[in-house]
């Protein structure tokens, strides 16, 4: 146990109060936002957004040019879901939960390749501190996460699958970068996902 108190304080050895402090709002508020998301509350939206923009700040600081592009894209697509969410239609929620469909298909899989193209060039045209499998995972998460991002901005079911499949990735991936708030964060998400599919799934069903 001691052992790692230790680790867990090196880690951040190097670290201003400051960036410790936003470190831990990026935590709360995420996982605040995800509690949100699984209700179906229009809160999830402000709440990701005050997450979002404090990550592409630790993003930045780290190098992780991927996930500023995902954390800068969260934030535009939040305010498309925090619009298309809030729509009414004869006094009735114009969205509600649906199924990934074909149609949804060609538009998901345009974003995603979208996506990875420019964390692609942007991990090529600016000089970072991460190579081969990290990089790899940073730009392919980024893929999932815009994506997964867009599915629930329209409230399709399949879009926790696409978030547990990306926390997954980026547990170890943030582990290694000394994000260990982070990758607590992470691991939090994933359960939560879970257990917004499955919420999820019985609202459709009803």
């Amino acid at each position: 146990m001691v052992e790692v108190y230790d680790f867990f304080l090196n880690s951040y050895s190097d670290y201003s109060r400051v960036d410790i402090v936003l470190e831990f709002l990026a935590f709360w508020f995420g996982i605040i936002s995800v509690i949100f998301a699984k209700k179906q509350n229009i809160f999830v939206y402000p709440t990701g957004i005050i997450c979002t923009i404090i990550t592409m700040y630790l993003m930045y600081k780290v190098n992780l040019l991927g996930h500023i592009l995902v954390n800068l894209l969260y934030t535009i697509i939040s305010l498309f879901g925090w619009w298309n969410w809030s729509r009414r239609e004869n006094n009735d929620l114009a969205v509600k939960v649906s199924k990934f469909s074909f149609i949804d298909l060609p538009k998901s899989f345009l974003i995603f390749f979208l996506i990875i193209a420019a964390a692609y060039i942007a991990h090529y045209y600016f000089e970072t501190d991460f190579e081969g499998q990290i990089k790899e995972l940073d730009i392919f998460t980024s893929g999932i996460f815009v994506t997964a991002m867009w599915l629930m901005a329209n409230k399709k079911l399949e879009n926790w699958i696409l978030w547990i499949i990306g926390n997954l990735i980026t547990i170890p991936l943030y582990f290694s970068s000394d994000k260990i708030i982070l990758s607590i964060q992470y691991v939090i998400f994933t359960i939560l996902a879970i257990q917004a599919y499955i919420q999820w799934k019985k609202s459709l069903s009803k």
